[in-house]
């Protein structure tokens, strides 16, 4: 039974429980089995409770039992980030300084899983804090590309790409500061949504960069990816960013919306640094849309040059300031060292963070200090809403972006460690999206000489995500590449 479910997307299984030829308990075993069967060698989850799964997976069949079925994704695995609060569940961050944190609460996002009756799985791996590009900042483990082991899934959201890339669930949720839900999505070869900024609630999700951090998922189709903003989507008092605005069918929207598009292409997002087969495989796809009717134009966004300057003020001096509340004192790691309020706070922040965080937590305050706020963190938001401007009026012309996701496929474990700015430059065309708050989806989109995956990403207008999840379906089903897995 197991070997048969995994794999199989979300509408699929939906279907196959609708019509009871597989129960959720049966579904939730054959993920179990699969993250038993793989996870030694992926390292995709820091924990999974297989109780409080199976408990899930049984109140779902009953309520499909009594006719009280909650929608598609009722008894469907969900797996998120560990950097998403669920109720009663660890809450780490990757990160030694919540090593041992259990959320008394649930994010907005895991209530509108659990209102959809999904069943919630497991704690997926991710860079501490969410920093960093490929999963080797967690304190607890590096997760491995399941295309081959020996490298990086991408990140920060590496666990939960690998847990889906993998057959270990079908859908999951990670965050995107920066390209954490797309860059990964490439590398592994599934689809990640980063939704419009204040589409979706952040109240719950542990915040690094309050003005970029957005929740999305990670799914095999775009259909499935539909979904489960569905059931995540909307306005939320809790979350002062909430936008309220009209939340379609997405998943309906997928078939009534169909082209000719007007499509633009970018040219700063192709030169220097882009791997030779990654510009094959987007060139490729540019050009089906362009067979299918679309009208492609070359645009340009000028600014995007200083995207990654003004990204790394921006997010730093943020998470400077979000992580000041992890001093030792109260919910967090103490260190045994302490002997006084003080010693508390300077030991248990060396002893709890890692490397990357420090690294950024120094330099946030640094852009935050007096004498530099102006020249820094100042400028930088001016930047920002130049980049931001570029994106708007490239929209008077065009109706989305396509562009490549990652300059590079999955690189190998190590190899950029010990360089932090060519790891951040992992990042350089996923950036700009977040610093200007809109929605970008990346689909596969060709393989490799390694067989490695290519993303294709595309980029819509603000709250467009009918239109961009329509534009990125109608090339995913004229191909076969979301239907490739890797061997495990």
């Amino acid at each position: 039974m197991s070997s048969a479910l995994v794999f199989q997307t979300a509408a699929a299984l939906s279907d196959q429980l609708g019509a009871r030829k597989v129960s959720a308990v049966e579904l939730a075993q054959a993920c179990l089995a699969q993250v038993r069967a793989t996870d030694d060698r992926i390292h995709a989850f820091l924990s999974v409770d297989e109780a409080d799964i199976l408990a899930q997976a049984g109140a779902a069949d009953a309520r499909r039992a009594a006719g009280q079925a909650r929608g598609p994704l009722d008894g469907v695995p969900v797996g998120l980030k560990d950097v998403i609060a669920v109720r009663g569940q660890p809450l780490t961050c990757g990160s030694r300084m919540l090593e041992k944190f259990v959320s008394p609460y649930d994010a907005t996002a895991a209530i509108g899983l659990k209102n959809a009756g999904a069943v919630l799985f497991g704690r997926a791996n991710m860079d501490e804090f969410a920093m960093g590009s490929s999963t080797e900042n967690s304190a607890f483990q590096t997760t491995s590309n399941p295309w081959d082991v020996t490298r990086i899934p991408g990140g920060s959201s590496g666990g939960s790409a690998a847990a889906v890339a993998a057959g270990q669930v079908p859908v999951s949720l990670g965050s995107d500061t920066g390209g954490s839900i797309r860059q990964p999505a490439a590398l592994c070869g599934i689809v990640g949504l980063k939704p419009t900024y204040g589409l979706i609630s952040r109240y719950g999700l542990v915040a690094y960069a309050s003005s970029l951090d957005q929740i999305g998922p990670f799914a095999h189709t775009v259909e499935d990816a539909a979904l489960v903003l569905q059931a995540i989507a909307g306005h939320d008092v809790n979350d002062s960013t909430s936008f309220r605005t009209e939340i379609p069918d997405y998943r309906a929207e997928l078939a009534k919306r169909r082209g000719p598009w007007r499509l633009g292409v970018p040219k700063e997002y192709f030169g220097a640094g882009l791997a030779p087969e990654v510009r094959a495989s987007v060139e490729k796809a540019i050009a089906w849309y362009r067979a299918q009717g679309c009208e492609i134009r070359e645009v340009s966004l000028p600014h995007t040059e200083y995207a990654v300057a003004a990204y790394y003020i921006i997010a730093t001096a943020e998470a400077s300031s979000n992580l000041a509340r992890f001093d030792g004192i109260r919910y967090t790691h103490r260190s045994p060292k302490a002997t006084d309020a003080v010693d508390i706070y300077h030991h248990s922040r060396a002893e709890g963070f890692g490397s990357e965080v420090k690294r950024r937590i120094i330099l946030g305050t640094y852009v935050l200090s007096s004498g530099y706020y102006d020249a820094y963190y100042g400028r930088a938001q001016k930047v920002r809403t130049l980049i931001r401007q570029d994106f708007l009026n490239a929209f008077r012309e065009v109706d989305a972006l396509l562009t490549p996701t990652s300059p590079t496929v999955a690189f190998k474990k190590g190899e950029k460690t010990a360089n932090p700015l060519e790891m951040y430059l992992a990042d350089i065309f996923t950036i700009s999206l977040n610093l200007a708050g809109l929605p970008g989806v990346s689909v596969p989109c060709g393989f490799s000489p390694e067989g490695l995956p290519i993303g294709l990403q595309i980029v819509g207008r603000p709250f467009q995500e009918a239109d961009l999840l329509a534009i990125a379906h109608a090339y995913e089903q004229a191909h076969d590449f979301h239907t490739k897995h890797p061997v495990l």
